[in-house]
């Protein structure tokens, strides 16, 4: 029995369908490592987010007559655990990315019919390893690991404070005095709590206008959109929920090259880069000589190895590589404009 069809090739090294299944697991698993290590960083933030809130607590009602800016100086010390975090859940969040797209494509598509990954997969999977970016924002991450943990840390430190003008060192009997016990050196009570009832506000702001972002898919969240009847005849109001994750392509590109040696180059890339190519007549118009000019859809991964294909065969060769903003038809995205 001949050997199957190697799947990758690369300067003479060959990896077979086993080869590969044995690549992927292993990079699965590496994946699986970083995710669980952000995973962890997270829950770090979030203890040090609870112990600080605690200390800060039991100080201020342990005396007194002690202050209650200790609060005040807590709440923007977990402010800044807050940002520390949803800038680790980002983190957490690409690696949790790369971890879907594989559970997804390529080991539920070993379960069911037709036993292989959607064709969009791969480009997925490239797309974050080329060019890795977050998957959701700055203003998401704030707002879920807010609803998720941080609301209630700030729910507990602004009903402290209050308890604390209130019941400290006796219980206020007027309105005046529980305004004087807020002030914090030469900002006046007034202020200081209308800035915390503005803070509080914002969150609670942040915190709802993040609810309906679901781009996050290292959350369990439902696939599928659901309909919400409100009663209002036949408009019902349609909740989008998120899906497995989203889809990618790599940069595509077309690249002009202007050679004399058209033929050759044509068919190293029709035969190894496996592209169509499209000739057209050029003339350079300072020295008035005809050349071949070879028209070619790529991907940003392939550029490295046209350059070196073209230059193999024609070292006067001038190649010329622009972005495009779409190719439709064979190897690149339908063109009758329904999913692959």
């Amino acid at each position: 029995m001949a050997d199957p069809e190697p799947v990758w090739t690369y300067r003479g090294y060959q990896l077979r369908p086993g080869d590969f299944a044995t690549a992927m697991v292993h990079f699965f698993r590496s994946e699986i490592a970083r995710a669980n290590i952000w995973r962890q960083r997270l829950d770090t933030t979030t203890n040090w987010a609870v112990v600080s809130t605690g200390a800060s607590i039991s100080f201020a009602f342990s005396d007194p007559s002690a202050l209650p800016f200790v609060i005040v100086l807590n709440t923007l010390l977990v402010t800044m655990f807050l940002a520390i975090e949803a800038r680790r859940y980002r983190y957490y969040e690409l690696w949790s990315l790369r971890v879907r797209l594989m559970e997804t494509d390529f080991f539920a598509a070993m379960l069911v019919p037709p036993f292989k990954p959607d064709p969009d997969w791969a480009e997925s999977l490239a797309e974050s390893l080329l060019q890795p970016h977050f998957p959701v924002s700055m203003f998401e991450a704030v707002g879920r690991r807010l609803r998720r943990n941080y609301i209630w840390i700030y729910l507990v430190l602004g009903l402290s404070f209050f308890m604390k003008i209130a019941l400290q060192p006796e219980p206020a009997t007027t309105w005046s005095e529980l305004i004087s016990r807020a002030t914090l050196g030469p900002i006046p009570g007034e202020l200081v709590i209308l800035m915390g009832v503005m803070f509080n506000l914002i969150l609670l702001m942040v915190g709802l206008l993040t609810m309906g972002l679901h781009e996050a898919t290292g959350e369990v969240l439902p696939r599928f959109a659901a309909q919400i009847e409100t009663g209002l005849g036949d408009h019902p109001l349609k909740r989008w929920q998120v899906w497995f994750r989203p889809s990618y392509q790599r940069q595509q590109l077309i690249a002009l090259i202007i050679t004399d040696q058209e033929k050759v180059v044509s068919e190293r890339i029709l035969g190894d880069l496996k592209r169509g190519v499209t000739a057209m007549p050029g003339t350079g118009m300072y020295t008035g000589k005809t050349h071949g000019v070879l028209m070619v859809a790529l991907t940003v991964t392939e550029v490295n190895k046209l350059r070196s294909m073209v230059a193999e065969e024609d070292v006067n060769a001038f190649v010329v590589v622009l972005p495009a903003r779409s190719v439709y038809g064979k190897g690149f995205s339908p063109l009758d404009g329904r999913a692959p």
